[in-house]
């Protein structure tokens, strides 16, 4: 006994059950196609073949005589009960239920208008049913069922899109060759973002087109039904429309419903969109479809779903169709600008809020990485910095702010901006950590954050780390031992009424320093002081690399710390610094005390004439001797301490003078009756670079002149 569905996929007479989309009706003695007529080849996936049936079986779709009472073809029988629901077909029939749709891709295929002529006639009864069809052609996608299933299908695809190319792509590819041979997308250039009110004259864009291609891969399982000619759809369409106040097209957006191409008013429109003889290019007989693309305000494209001439026309219901495809496609569009905008305000204040470039101190270089916790949450609370200090020091900073949101990166903003002005007041460590708490109170009860402030000496090889509830930095020395440091744990940044402590090492030439956030080293997979384990062992496996006596190059070494990362590794932001500690040679350091008295210019300028001749710099002797009286003759006008006179040796030559007076010189233009005024003048023209910073104790000017 064969069973009949009787929902909207029950297989057609003559249908091949045996087919997966269940879309194609092949009957199994097709009649001799009439004269003039050219049957569409059957589209059916690669390596399947029609089931046939076995001798003494009836063929699928086939009525046969029911015991039961019921009209074969599922009619109301005699004993007044009605069709059953679909089952299981037996082993005699040999009939299987044909498998759901799964994708837009699975939709079946219109067939070619002069296919379907001798069906029109039979509209009503293909609408619902399929049926009235001639055994062996396509069944169009006239049902409600088809509609739905390929509305839903499309929507989902739209839908997968983040970006803006995304979204528009998903529209082209899920509506051709399904919905449509081609299909023109127009966007409002520029797009307007969120609730901004568009200035200047409605501008339409094409932003892509998408077309059924001239060859299509037959391995794929589909074979085109017709190879087509070269059509003049295929080079229809200009860049750009505008859209004048009051023209066809401008009424046509204003209805915001999908249209078609001919009625008066859209033909009237389709000149101003596509350019001028366009309206005799695109085929007549509703085979083109205008709909706008409105968003949640206001109108922002346009899009043109084609049909090729030798294609069935598109019914009223598509109109439904192409209004869903438009309105999904226009909400992705609004989302996808506006988390565009929200994508670039994070990452601009990411990257103000981080150091653009790394100075080059004297006697250290640095190397540094960021990575985000996500690239949905590119800002965070981790920073990292690296701040040059009077007598050719260097501030290392690096911290971690609680989170990693927007609020995370504003309170990391405000700490970064108070260490590097504390750093400017050559405070210790200590204190630094201690203004910093004080100044996350400040901020709010619940700021907390941690931070690492070492202060590297070139000239002595010392380094002096505070730490406030951070992860302890790794030393690696010069012949591959990398090391834990110890440092004082301390409280976080936040707490409030914590004393934090100092700790001075040693920093040898040639070793290199490595701060990091807890997110190199803590996940949901191991703990803090695993991951630091692991870090130490990555440092010295790299080290051995390039041997004992070569330490390897920063910036690789830091490419090799981040691979040790796993794929779910990551769950919070990453901050690395990694410092390189070259020092300055004791033999490029002259360093003198001079009693602040007058002769002490003339002492300065013997002074530095015969570290010159040591150094073999005599060329500079004159320059120098010039702007060391000048500046130790401003200090000890006012000093009541010894003057501090310094040169230092290194790729430029550099002068410091300290004195005990905190208030800065300031460069101004003497008059010509004044007596005085015209030393820092001097120092300006002739110097590379000079300044002066202020210190706990008083302040430092220096200066520096190139090396011939």
């Amino acid at each position: 006994m064969t069973e009949y569905p009787t929902s909207f996929e029950r297989p057609q007479p003559g249908a091949d059950p045996a087919d997966p989309r269940g879309a194609l009706l092949r009957s199994s003695a097709p009649p001799p196609a009439p004269a003039g007529a050219s049957a569409l080849p059957a589209q059916a996936r690669t390596g399947e073949t029609p089931s046939r049936p076995a001798s003494g079986t009836t063929a699928p779709g086939t009525a046969t005589p029911c015991g039961n009472g019921k009209d074969p073809s599922g009619a109301v029988g005699s004993d007044g009960t009605g069709p059953e629901h679909s089952q299981p077909a037996t082993a005699e029939t040999g009939t299987h239920r044909p498998r759901p749709v799964p994708e837009a891709e699975a939709i079946p295929v219109q067939p070619a208008a002069d296919q379907d002529r001798t069906a029109v006639s039979q509209a009503g009864q293909e609408r619902r049913s399929g049926q009235g069809l001639a055994p062996g052609r396509p069944t169009p996608m006239r049902r409600d069922g088809d509609r739905l299933r390929f509305v839903g299908a499309a929507t989902r695809r739209i839908a997968r899109g983040i970006d803006l190319d995304e979204i528009v792509m998903g529209l082209c590819r899920a509506t051709v060759p399904t919905f449509s041979d081609a299909i023109l997308v127009y966007l409002r250039d520029p797009l307007p973002v969120g609730d901004e009110r568009p200035t200047g004259p409605l501008v339409l864009r094409l932003r892509r087109t998408d077309r059924i291609p001239e060859e299509r891969d037959t391995d794929g399982g589909f074979t085109p039904a017709v190879q087509p000619e070269p059509s003049e759809l295929d080079t229809i369409g200009t860049e750009l429309c505008e859209v004048r106040p009051g023209s066809a097209l401008a009424e046509v957006l204003r209805g915001v419903r999908p249209v078609f191409t001919d009625t008066p008013a859209a033909h009237a429109a389709l000149p101003e969109l596509l350019g001028e003889g366009s309206e005799f290019v695109v085929p007549g007989g509703q085979r083109a479809i205008l709909a706008p693309l409105r968003g949640r305000r206001r109108v922002i494209g346009a899009a043109l779903f084609l049909r090729r001439p030798e294609r069935i026309p598109f019914e009223a219901d598509d109109l439904l169709v192409a209004a869903q495809l438009a309105t999904h496609s226009a909400l992705g569009i609004d989302k996808a600008v506006l988390y565009g905008r929200e994508a670039y305000i994070a990452d601009e204040l990411q990257r103000t809020m981080l150091p653009e470039t790394l100075p080059r101190p004297t006697g250290v270089r640095l190397a540094s990485r960021y990575l985000p916790a996500a690239e949905t949450a590119r800002v965070g609370g981790d920073w990292y910095d690296a701040i040059p200090l009077p007598g050719s020091r260097v501030a290392l900073v690096v911290g971690d702010v609680m989170g990693h949101s927007m609020t995370s990166a504003a309170i990391m903003g405000q700490l970064r901006t108070t260490a590097q002005t504390l750093a400017g007041l050559d405070l210790p460590p200590q204190e630094v950590l201690h203004h910093l708490d004080e100044q996350a109170q400040r901020l709010g009860t619940d700021r907390m954050a941690t931070c690492l402030y070492a202060v590297y000496d070139p000239v002595s090889h010392r380094i002096t780390i505070a730490n406030a509830g951070h992860p302890p930095p790794v030393l690696l020395h010069l012949g591959g031992r990398a090391e834990v440091l110890r440092v004082p744990p301390g409280a976080p940044i936040g707490v409030g009424g914590v004393d934090f402590e100092a700790v001075e090492l040693d920093a040898p030439a040639g070793a290199t320093l490595l701060l990091y956030t807890d997110g190199l080293v803590e996940s949901r997979l191991r703990d803090v002081w695993t991951g630091i384990e692991q870090l130490r062992e990555k440092l010295a496996a790299t080290a051995q690399l390039t041997g004992p006596d070569h330490p390897p190059p920063l910036e690789a070494l830091c490419d090799e710390v981040l691979d040790m990362l796993g794929p779910g590794d990551r769950d919070d932001d990453i901050a690395l610094l990694a410092a390189r500690f070259d020092g300055i040679a004791p033999s490029d350091v002259a360093y003198w005390f001079l009693e602040p008295e007058d002769a002490a210019p003339g002492r300065a300028r013997r002074l530095a004439r015969r570290a010159l001749s040591r150094w073999g710099l005599e060329e500079l002797s004159d320059s120098v001797e010039l702007l060391v009286s000048e500046v130790v003759t401003n200090a000890v006008r006012y000093a009541t301490r010894p003057v501090t006179l310094r040169l230092l040796r290194t790729d430029v030559l550099r002068c410091e003078v300290g004195d005990d007076v905190p208030q800065l010189p300031r460069l101004r233009q003497a008059r010509a009756t004044d007596e005085g005024g015209r030393g820092l003048y001097l120092v300006n023209r002739l110097a590379r670079r000079w300044g002066a910073t202020r210190l706990s104790t008083g302040k430092v000017v220096w200066f520096e002149l190139n090396r011939g």
